[in-house]
């Protein structure tokens, strides 16, 4: 393999790609490579749309109006399906992670909380309730599990009582923090507050409507499994 860049031939591999391609390494330069690299230019046009997105609103970048951009998001959330999509799994060892985060709805003295699953080896969201912090939330979030993980997953919580009152005993296994049998999902509880502004601890950004919220949580969920599923078929 000759160096795209500087033509030596002096090169070796360097491991791969995140879509497993093989990737090489030039020993003159230090430039990091593929074969036959599938480069996508971006056009100018798209460029100054970035420009304008990174300090700007949708409305105002798009030229559009924000009562109707607010009724088109409204539109989209009420079609977004409340339950979970995950690839099908046979009858085994299964592990998941449960955990529950807050943001505040209408006002600041309105708590709503999600509860979250996550298988621990595909990663993905394979449960999730919006609702009050309650035995009747733990008991929603463990009915929309699909039925392999309600009959077969060990679940790892942190040490809230409503889990033990919901979850089968030889399968709740409780730990704390520093155990790290809940890290997975307690790291994408962060990735939900960069990626939903609603749900960042301190902001002005809180939903106005439970709808909505639900709405936002639920979009980027399908959106986050989907992409789970299509890095695996690659």
């Amino acid at each position: 393999m000759n160096c795209p860049k500087c033509g030596s031939s002096n090169t070796k591999r360097n491991g791969h790609t995140y879509s497993k391609k093989k990737k090489y390494q030039c020993n003159t330069c230090k430039y990091q490579f593929t074969e036959q690299p599938k480069n996508r230019r971006i056009s100018a046009e798209t460029k100054k749309i970035i420009d304008k997105l990174l300090f700007s609103g949708i409305a105002r970048t798009l030229d559009v109006s924000e009562s109707w951009l607010q009724n088109y998001v409204n539109e989209k959330y009420q079609k977004t399906p409340g339950q979970v999509e995950v690839l099908k799994k046979p009858k085994g060892p299964l592990v998941i992670q449960c955990d529950e985060l807050w943001s505040f709805v209408g006002s600041k003295k309105n708590k709503c909380w999600s509860w979250l699953a996550l298988d621990q080896g595909s990663r993905e969201i394979v449960g999730c309730h919006l609702g009050h912090r309650d035995h009747n939330g733990a008991q929603k979030l463990w009915n929309a599990l699909p039925p392999v993980y309600r009959q077969c997953a060990v679940c790892y919580t942190d040490f809230y009582s409503a889990y033990e009152r919901v979850l089968p005993s030889k399968r709740h296994k409780p730990s704390a923090k520093g155990s790290g049998k809940t890290s997975h999902i307690e790291r994408f509880n962060n990735t939900l507050r960069q990626r939903i502004s609603r749900l960042v601890r301190k902001t002005l950004a809180f939903s106005k409507k439970l709808q909505n919220h639900r709405g936002a949580v639920w979009y980027f969920l399908h959106h986050y499994n989907a992409c789970l599923r299509l890095n695996t078929l690659l």
